[in-house]
């Protein structure tokens, strides 16, 4: 039975809607299937920056270490640099130019930099290593990418192509830190390309179940609407505290925890602040203590991050050396909350709610979307598909939709739907129902009150804190040790991130390979963040289905009871 929460929620959906007011859809058609589309969003990113921009152009909106920037600011900046792109650099529009760097402001002034040339902002990962770089680079043909110091080094011994680096700098104002982009000339005066709603915007990586990154590329229209997918629903929440007589009071403001490459950030965080006229401040690298010191600070009233950074402020022992009663809402994305986090977060930090969002790179983060008393409630959905632009159906293989309360694929139809994964046709097809619906790969079941319940999951992935790893790119990367006749990798249940990697694995002649010996050598080959926590070597053949495939759900069970008694 729908909550009073729901009720309340649906009826204001409703008034929105109605009467050409700010939810209000039109109907558009994409690949081949009608879906609502908000009918007052800007057309394309650079409106959406250039309108949002000049409404809070004298509100502070980046704070990065001693750094502090305007909205005007940020956008005078970056419409200097996208002359630079264009003039000095020669950037043609659908150019993919990546950004390889930790977090900062000038990270963020490079994106809308990028944009407003006409280009397509590829967010390469971070925390890869070199090799992993390159494959990203390649894959898309970036013409450009904007490395710091670290990422740099790790490409420097590698072919990249005809791919230009330029660097870029931190802990300065963005025209220093960004100085590469004007030094051939251009500026606010150069003529920039005419931008459409259907051009390319971004591409973000997903890590696909073959053990190969994809590039899921995504036009204007989609990002938009992503972005403002989000809006709408911080609309719907301050027309009910209007109702309640509790109208939100003063400048909304949110850390910047999770990384920039990252849908969590890209779209939630990041995009959706410009239309709030949110402040953002931005940490280089979490860390727990300095994340409530800079709440504190700064009065952040929202945090969002994997479900791990939470928990771990719920349960810091310098806790309440600090004053967090300024953030209200403690969301997180990327992962499911196991149930005693849900409560901890709400008994530790009474004075706010914990919030869980579902969504995936492909659909530029939205979905569905848990919140206050329901969250409490139903602490094990991800919530209702968020309104007024988000389907979420449960189908089978055969594309057959399923009834209420039965198990299958989850898929989401949304105008804000990636387009395709860049270059790989046979992917992209197979990510879509013939009805428009983009295959997550998640196996869930939706509820009589349209709950979603996300329970496995049919991808070959484990998401360690949020972040999803390919168990065949990592078992790639362990099969080029010369001893390794054959493994596995599976997710093992981990109270602090949800699952990590462990790998089973078998040697030649079943010689001694020990687990720090492995680990060092996988670690050289992957981003740290994917080399398996738990390590078993195993005499013999490993189990095998009847197909002669290796029985990784057996595994999973065997070696996750080894862990956990």
């Amino acid at each position: 039975m729908p909550t009073q929460l729901d009720q309340a929620i649906q009826m204001v959906v409703t008034n929105l809607m109605a009467n050409d007011g700010p939810l209000s859809v039109d109907i558009v058609n994409k690949i081949g299937v009608d879906m609502p589309m908000l009918k007052h969003a800007p057309v394309t990113v650079t409106d959406y920056l250039a309108h949002y921009c000049n409404e809070h152009a004298d509100t502070e909106f980046l704070v990065d270490g001693d750094i502090r920037l305007t909205f005007g600011q940020c956008y005078a900046d970056a419409r200097i640099l996208a002359g630079g792109l264009v003039e000095g650099h020669g950037l043609k529009k659908g150019d993919r130019v990546g950004i390889a760097a930790r977090n900062s402001a000038n990270w963020m002034i490079a994106y809308m930099a990028i944009l407003m040339a006409g280009g397509v902002a590829t967010l390469l990962n971070g925390w890869w290593k070199g090799g992993e770089l390159t494959d990203g680079i390649k894959l898309v043909d970036c013409t450009f990418v904007l490395a710091d110091e670290q990422r740099a080094e790790r490409l420097k011994d590698e072919d990249i192509g005809d791919c230009i680096i330029l660097p870029i700098h931190h802990d300065c104002a963005p025209l220093e830190g960004l100085a590469c982009l004007t030094e051939k000339g251009g500026d606010a005066n150069t003529s920039l390309p005419t931008i459409g709603a259907l051009d390319n915007a971004t591409i973000l990586y997903t890590s696909g179940s073959t053990g190969v990154s994809k590039g899921a590329c995504s036009d204007h229209r989609a990002v938009v609407q992503g972005a403002m997918s989000y809006y709408s629903q911080q609309i719907v929440l301050a027309k009910l505290m209007e109702m309640t007589g509790m109208p939100p009071a003063g400048q909304a403001c949110a850390l910047v925890n999770v990384p920039l490459f990252h849908v969590t950030a890209s779209i939630p965080l990041v995009l959706q602040s410009f239309a709030l006229g949110r402040k953002l401040i931005l940490m280089p690298k979490w860390d727990a203590e300095e994340a409530m010191r800079l709440i504190e600070k700064e009065k952040v009233t929202y945090f969002v991050g994997v479900p791990l950074m939470s928990i771990e402020m719920a349960s810091h022992p310098k806790k309440d050396q600090y004053d967090l009663t300024s953030c209200t809402a403690f969301a997180a994305g990327g992962a499911p909350r196991p149930v005693e986090h849900v409560k901890k977060i709400k008994e530790e930090m009474s004075w706010g709610f914990p919030l869980l969002g579902y969504g995936l790179t492909e659909t530029n983060g939205v979905g569905c979307g848990n919140f206050n008393e329901n969250y409490l409630a139903k602490p094990n959905s991800t919530g209702p598909a968020s309104k007024p632009i988000v389907d979420v159906a449960i189908i089978d293989a055969d594309g057959n939709h399923i009834p209420q309360g039965e198990r299958a694929e989850v898929c989401i139809k949304t105008i804000a739907n990636f387009n395709s994964y860049w270059g790989n046709e046979k992917a992209t097809k197979e990510a879509f129902t013939t009805d428009g619906y983009f295959r997550t790969g998640d196996i869930g079941y939706l509820d009589e009150d349209g709950y979603l319940f996300i329970v496995d999951r049919l991808k070959d992935i484990i998401i360690r804190g949020g972040e999803n790893i390919s168990c065949p790119e990592v078992e790639a990367a362990a099969y080029e040790h010369d001893q390794i006749v054959e493994l596995s990798v599976l997710g093992i249940s981990d109270e602090k991130y949800g699952e990590v990697p462990g790998i089973i694995y078998v040697t030649k002649g079943d010689a001694p390979l020990s687990a720090d010996a492995f680990k060092e050598f996988i670690g050289s080959k992957i981003a740290p963040f994917k080399v398996p926590v738990h390590y078993w070597q195993h005499t013999g053949e490993l189990p095998r289905l009847g197909t002669q495939k290796i029985d990784r759900v057996a595994l999973r069970k065997i070696f996750n009871d080894r862990v956990t008694t």
